[in-house]
C-alpha cells in the first residue's frame, strides 16, 4: 500500500508540474504581456559604438524638407519622381545596384572635399534644402542614408555633388570641379574625434581624452592634424579642374552669401522660395551642439603646432588674417 501511495504522489506531482509549466509558458507568449527589448542599431561607422546614452542620427529623428527631395538627372537608372521626403530609405537600391551605379564620371561631376571633421554633412543639408535636389557620396553612411541622404554611395551626374574626404590622384579622377571646404583645424580635430566615440550629433566622453595617459588624444591630433594639411593643399594645389574653397567660419556667419555663391559655381539656379525656407531651417540635426569641456585638451605645444600649420594652409589658400 504504501509503494501505491508513493507511486499515485509521484505521478500526480508529474501532472501538476507538466500543467503549471504549459500555462506558465502559455502566459508568457500573450503578445504585450512581457516587454520587449530596446534594439540598439549598429552601423559600420560606429562599430565600437552601442551606448543609448550618446543622441546619433536615427530613423525617428525626421527632416523638414523644403520640399519633396529627388535625383537630378532623370536619365539615370537611380532617378524617380515617387520619392517622398521621409521615405527615402525605403527607395535606395541595394548593394548591388548601387555598385552598378559607378558609372564613368560626368562632363561636369563636383566633389564636395573636405577633412573630416569640418561640416560636410551640415552643408550638404543646407544644399538640399536649397536646391531639392540630392547629393551623393563616395561612402555608405548607414547613419546618414536613414535620415536624409538616400543618395549615400553615388556617384554620377544623377546628383548635385558628391562628398569626398580622400586625395590624390585617383580620388580626383572623376571629378571636374570641386568645392573644397575647410575648417580651422583646432575645431575639426574635436569634431571628428567626437563623432568617432559618438556618432555625428554626439561627444567624446571626457575620460578618451586621458586614455594611456593622454598618449591616445596626443597621437590622434598629431596624425590628424598632418592629414588636415595634406588633404586641404594637395587639392588646392593640385587639382586641375576648377575649384572653390569655402570656409567653414563663413558658412556659419553669412550663410546665405555662401550658399549662393556655392549655387552659382555650381551653375545651379537660385529658388528664392527655397532659399527662405533654407535659411529657416538652417540649423537642421546634423549640426553638433556647442560643448564645454572642464579642461583644455590642447597642450601648449598642440596649439603651437596647430597655429603654424594653421597659417601655412590658410595664407596658402588665400585666407591672410588668422583671426578670420
Amino acid at each position: 500500500m504504501a509503494l501505491q501511495g508513493w507511486r499515485f504522489f509521484g505521478v500526480s506531482a508529474t501532472i501538476i508540474i507538466y500543467i503549471g509549466g504549459v500555462l506558465f509558458l502559455s502566459m508568457n507568449n500573450i503578445p504585450g504581456s512581457h516587454p520587449k527589448r530596446t534594439r540598439i542599431e549598429r552601423f559600420a561607422e560606429f562599430s565600437s559604438f552601442h551606448s543609448p546614452r550618446f543622441p546619433m542620427p536615427s530613423r525617428k529623428m525626421t527632416i523638414r524638407w523644403c520640399r519633396d527631395l529627388k535625383y537630378l538627372n532623370r536619365e539615370l537608372p537611380n532617378y524617380t519622381d515617387d520619392n517622398k521626403a521621409g521615405d527615402f530609405y525605403t527607395a535606395v537600391p541595394s548593394s548591388d545596384v548601387s555598385a552598378s551605379l559607378q558609372l564613368p564620371s560626368a562632363p561636369m561631376l563636383t566633389a564636395l572635399a573636405s577633412f573630416p571633421g569640418s561640416g560636410n554633412t551640415w552643408l550638404r543639408y543646407l544644399l538640399q534644402q536649397a536646391t531639392g535636389i540630392l547629393t551623393g557620396s563616395i561612402y555608405k553612411d548607414y547613419g546618414l542614408l536613414k535620415t536624409g541622404f538616400p543618395a549615400e554611395n553615388v556617384c554620377n551626374s544623377s546628383v548635385l555633388l558628391v562628398k569626398t574626404h580622400e586625395w590624390g590622384a585617383k580620388a580626383w579622377a572623376p571629378f571636374s570641379k570641386a568645392i573644397l571646404l575647410v575648417r580651422d583645424p583646432e575645431k575639426a580635430i574635436i569634431a571628428e574625434f567626437n563623432r568617432q566615440s559618438g556618432g555625428h550629433i554626439g561627444f567624446a566622453s571626457p575620460d578618451r581624452y586621458k586614455r594611456t595617459k593622454g598618449k591616445y588624444w596626443q597621437q590622434f591630433v598629431s596624425n590628424k592634424l598632418k592629414g588636415w594639411e595634406l588633404m586641404n593643399l594637395s587639392w588646392a594645389r593640385n587639382f586641375t579642374g576648377s575649384i572653390k574653397v569655402v570656409f567653414y567660419d563663413d558658412l556659419v556667419q553669412h550663410t546665405e552669401r555662401e550658399l549662393r555663391s556655392i549655387l552659382d559655381f555650381l551653375e545651379y539656379p537660385v529658388s528664392e522660395p527655397l532659399m527662405r525656407c533654407a535659411l529657416l531651417r538652417k540649423e537642421g540635426i546634423f549640426r553638433r551642439k556647442k560643448r564645454l569641456l572642464s579642461f583644455d585638451p590642447y597642450t601648449e605645444a598642440m596649439r603651437a603646432e596647430l597655429l603654424a600649420r594653421r597659417r601655412l594652409v590658410y595664407g596658402l589658400l588665400g585666407r591672410l588674417k588668422d583671426n578670420d
